[in-house]
């Protein structure tokens, strides 16, 4: 009677361990990615997410984070705010997301980070441009592995000034980001060389279809050099009509990223050599074995090479993964309290997530457009490295910032 209560005690723990053990085995760290997949944007938003996967397969497969996997979800905004927001909604209230990630939108990446305010849930920026993300409206709960146009502009003021040009044309995008940038670049031009003057400024709606009379005035006012503020789709085309129209024999001009590889790699060898721009990333630069071999597990996995989205992809997996491992939980504060201060490993060097405005320290490539052996397509030369923490503003001014 008694080995039969003892071997029916046996029977019943073998049914019972299955279902107390498989929950926990089955728990995952869970990244809610929402961004533009369809159309122009892609082009910088499937290296993101590529990169990511990249990373994060090689994380798993060293046994993931505090004994968890981590897996990602993706959903295609359209680059439409409310289909992203719709999405970004769905993913914290119904798919219960540990975190979430995006977007190259920036007006979509201010509303989903509001909404992770309130619910409490980490958001990292990948793409969006906007200082408001981390400046202004920023708060606990919002990261930024991206530059931004204060940075990106300020990099590019720092650049210029090195140069012998005086009297300045400003043109661009008539919406936020090409003024945004545009300002920075100005503002922080005046400070850092005073003599320099403004002709005049051209600014033409986002998608035009024709930058010929644009170029034609600003030619007519003779600038010794001008600052393109353009990004996004209208890159590639006033690219294109910069060489159509011999601009850029005439006069030398600065376009924020004009030297990455999503802006040049489609116009080929047609692209205006001579064209001063700044990226966070070139495959080819800087030549070290970390970026090499980044460069090459990435051709293996997508035969393509990576752009500067990839950059942002890595390091939003490493930044995840090691701040969740330093907290040593999977909470929400403990995540925000490990990543402050965090520093990580990057093919373009230690990149330190900075504790005041959660603002990723990246350094600022810049170069000229050149046509180089064994490429179908121009690269950067004459690189400058600007350091992250030179372009970085004052912790004390993104303070009164947000306090307004």
């Amino acid at each position: 009677m008694q080995r039969l209560s003892v071997c029916l005690f046996l029977a019943l723990s073998l049914l019972i361990v299955p279902f107390t053990t498989a929950p926990a085995a089955a728990k995952t760290i869970t990244v809610g990615i929402v961004d533009c997949y369809s159309g122009p944007p892609s082009t910088y938003t499937n290296d993101v997410r590529d990169a990511f996967k990249m990373e994060i397969d090689r994380i798993n497969a060293a046994g993931g984070v505090l004994g968890r996997k981590i897996e990602f979800v993706t959903r295609d905004s359209k680059f439409k705010v409310d289909i992203g927001l719709a999405a970004a909604k769905e993913l914290i209230y119904r798919k219960n997301v540990d975190i979430m990630m995006g977007t190259i939108n920036s007006a979509l990446a201010l509303a989903i980070s509001d909404m992770c305010r309130k619910e409490k849930v980490p958001f990292l920026v990948t793409f969006a441009k906007s200082a408001k993300i981390t400046g202004a409206k920023g708060h606990d709960y919002v990261f930024s592995i991206t530059e931004n146009t204060a940075l990106a502009g300020k990099a590019g003021a720092v650049g210029l000034a090195k140069k012998p040009y005086l009297k300045y044309w400003i043109a661009g995008d008539d919406y936020e980001y090409g003024h945004a940038i545009a300002d920075a670049v100005w503002n922080n031009l005046k400070k850092l060389k005073p003599g320099v003057t403004l002709l005049g400024q051209s600014w033409w709606k986002v998608g035009e279809p024709d930058f010929t009379p644009y170029i034609t005035a600003i030619l007519s006012a003779r600038p010794d050099a001008v600052i393109v503020a353009t990004g996004g789709r209208d890159c590639v085309p006033f690219l294109k009509a910069a060489k159509a129209t011999g601009f850029t024999k005439r006069v030398p001009f600065y376009m924020h990223t004009a030297t990455e590889l999503s802006t040049l790699k489609p116009l080929g060898l047609n692209a205006p050599e001579g064209v001063i721009g700044t990226s966070n990333y070139f495959f080819y630069y800087p030549r070290t074995p970390e970026n090499e071999a980044f460069v090459k597990r990435f051709e293996a996995a997508y035969k393509r090479k990576p752009a500067v989205g990839a950059i942002y992809g890595l390091l939003a997996a490493r930044f995840i993964s090691r701040a969740y491992q330093k907290a040593g939980k999977v909470k929400p504060k403990a995540f925000i309290k490990a990543m402050e201060g965090m520093t990580v490993d990057s093919p373009v060097g230690k990149v330190t997530m900075r504790a005041c405005d959660h603002q990723a320290m990246l350094p600022m490539f810049m170069g000229t457009t050149k046509k180089a052996p064994g490429y179908d397509f121009l690269i950067a030369d004459d690189i400058v490295t600007i350091a992250g923490k030179d372009v970085m503003p004052d912790c004390a001014e993104i303070a009164r910032q947000r306090k307004k």
